[in-house]
């Protein structure tokens, strides 16, 4: 069952969209259950500081609902604790998620990192903790600790 949080989240999804000319954009999928989620940052260069943060998702209900927590989790936060919010955070934000439903989660955390590394790519820099994202959460799946 989901929480009242994930229901809110999924009907009345926040930051739902594109940003033009954004400053890092993430696309992350999970093949084995065809979610695919894009995340859009707009980062201020000189405070580090995210200004707005969208998402495009096609997927389940929990892939929207933790794609529209994650955008929460991260407007207004620095770039390094934007690299803090985990998929536990995010399920923690929605009041839990179903044991099926933990890998939009990491879906959403994943977004978020490769948002990240495309911005750091595009400004020539590294970001202190961040590594590569995968495109397919669903290699590591087995692997994962929830």
């Amino acid at each position: 069952m989901y929480s009242e949080k994930v229901m809110d989240h999924f009907q009345n999804p926040r930051n739902v969209g594109e940003i033009e000319n954004a400053s890092g954009v993430g696309t992350v999928g999970n093949a084995k259950c065809g979610d695919i989620m894009r995340m859009f940052l707009d980062i201020d260069d000189e405070t580090g500081i995210i200004r707005e943060c969208k998402f495009k998702t096609f997927g389940c209900g929990a892939a929207i609902a933790t794609s529209s927590m994650a955008t929460e989790l991260v407007k207004g936060k620095t770039i390094q604790e934007a690299l803090q919010v985990t998929n536990k955070a995010v399920m923690e934000a929605l009041d839990g998620l179903p044991p099926v439903k933990i890998h939009c989660s990491l879906l959403a955390e994943e977004a978020i990192h490769a948002a990240l590394w495309d911005y750091a790519e595009k400004h020539h820099i590294k970001i202190e903790g961040l590594q590569k994202p995968k495109n397919d959460i669903s290699d590591d799946e087995e692997e994962e600790e929830y």
